[in-house]
C-alpha cells in the first residue's frame, strides 16, 4: 500500500520553477529519503505535502485522500519535524509538546499520557519541567521531534532533523527514527549527510532542479553507475591546484574540492591513476592520503547531479 502518492506535481514562484512536475511514491512502513542540494526542491515538496504551500498543478494524495480535498484529516495523519526548530523558548518542554498534541484535538488523559510517551520516547522525560534554552542542540532537536510524534501520525516527515547538533544526539536520532519505523511509521527523511542516508534509508529519491532523477534502492541506485569510482586525494594545501587541468584528464568526469580534498570522479575503466598522481608530483603539490572508492550513494548523487550534496 501507498501511504503517499504524488503526481505531476509543479510550484512556481513567479518564473522560477521550485519544483518541475514531480510524480513519486512512498511506500508504507518505509523511511524514504529524499536527497537534493539546497533550493533543489525538497522543502517546497515537504511545505505542499503537509499543507503549508499551495501547488500550483499536480495531485497529492495521502492514505488514498487528496490532501487539498481533506486537509484536517490529513494533518491528523502528518507528523512534521521542520529543519528550524518549532519549539517555544517560553514554554517547559511538557507544554511545548502538550501544546501540539493539542492541536491536533488531543484532550483530557489522553494529551496527558502521549505527551509524557513522547517525552520518554525521546529521552527527556526527566526533563520535562525545564525551559529549552537550557537545552544543547541536540535535546532541542529531539523536544522538536518529541511535539511531532505525540498524536501518533502515519506519516512523519524530517527535514533536516539533525543539522548543528554534535554526533552523539545524531546518532540517538537515528535510532530513534528507526525505532519509529519499526513501530508502524512511515518516515520522509531529507538530510545533507549522505552517510545518515545511507544508514536508515530503504528508498531513495534524488532531486535535482525541481525532478525526480532517480529513485530506488540503494542498491538499484549504485547499479546506475557500475561504471565509475571516485578517488579521494588529501594534500597539504590547495593554492595551486588546478581543477580545470585535472578534468583534462582523459576518464575524469567531475572534480570537487573541500578543504584540503581533492574529490575525483573518474571512469571505472580509465587506468588514468598514474596520470592523475603524475599531475600532482609535476607541481609540487604534496599529496598527503590517496584512497580510491567503488560506487556508493555519494557516487550516484555527484554522477547524476555533477556535485556533492553539501554543494549551495
Amino acid at each position: 500500500m501507498n501511504i503517499l502518492e504524488i503526481k505531476h506535481l509543479t510550484k512556481k514562484f513567479g518564473d522560477f520553477i521550485a519544483v518541475d512536475d514531480m510524480s513519486l511514491t512512498v511506500g508504507e512502513g518505509e523511511i524514504f529519503g529524499f536527497l537534493g542540494s539546497n533550493g533543489a526542491g525538497k522543502s517546497t515538496t515537504i511545505n505542499m505535502i503537509s499543507g503549508l504551500l499551495r501547488k500550483n498543478n499536480g495531485s497529492i494524495k495521502m492514505l488514498g485522500k487528496e490532501t487539498n480535498k481533506h486537509p484536517i484529516f490529513i494533518k491528523k495523519h502528518i507528523g512534521l519535524v521542520p529543519q528550524e526548530l518549532a519549539i517555544y523558548e517560553d514554554l517547559t518542554a511538557y507544554e511545548n509538546v502538550s501544546f501540539f498534541a493539542g492541536l491536533y484535538g488531543l484532550r483530557g488523559e489522553k494529551l496527558r499520557s502521549r505527551t509524557i510517551e513522547a517525552l520518554e520516547f525521546v529521552g527527556l522525560a526527566e526533563k520535562h519541567k525545564s525551559y529549552p534554552k537550557s537545552f544543547s542542540g541536540g535535546m532541542k532537536r529531539r523536544l522538536n521531534i518529541a511535539c511531532a510524534i505525540a498524536h501518533q501520525p502515519k506519516l512523519i516527515i524530517m527535514d533536516e532533523p539533525t543539522v548543528g547538533i554534535d554526533p552523539q544526539s545524531r546518532k540517538y536520532i537515528l535510532q530513534s527514527v528507526q525505532k519509529l519505523n519499526e513501530m508502524g511509521c512511515t518516515i520522509i527523511y531529507t538530510s545533507h549527510y549522505m552517510e545518515e542516508v545511507e544508514e536508515i534509508c530503504t528508498k531513495i529519491a534524488i532531486i535535482d532542479h525541481g525532478k525526480i532523477i532517480a529513485d530506488g534502492t540503494k542498491e538499484q541506485l549504485k547499479s546506475l553507475i557500475t561504471d565509475s569510482k571516485l578517488i579521494y586525494i588529501d594534500v597539504k594545501d590547495t593554492d595551486h591546484v588546478d581543477i580545470d587541468a585535472i578534468k583534462a584528464i582523459p576518464g575524469v568526469a567531475n572534480v570537487t574540492l573541500a578543504e584540503n580534498t581533492i574529490q575525483i570522479h573518474t571512469e571505472l575503466g580509465a587506468n588514468n591513476l598514474n596520470q592523475i598522481i603524475s599531475y600532482f608530483i609535476e607541481n609540487k603539490i604534496e599529496i598527503r592520503t590517496l584512497d580510491e572508492k567503488e560506487p556508493n550513494l555519494e557516487t550516484v548523487f555527484l554522477t547524476l547531479t555533477g556535485r556533492t550534496l553539501r554543494d549551495a
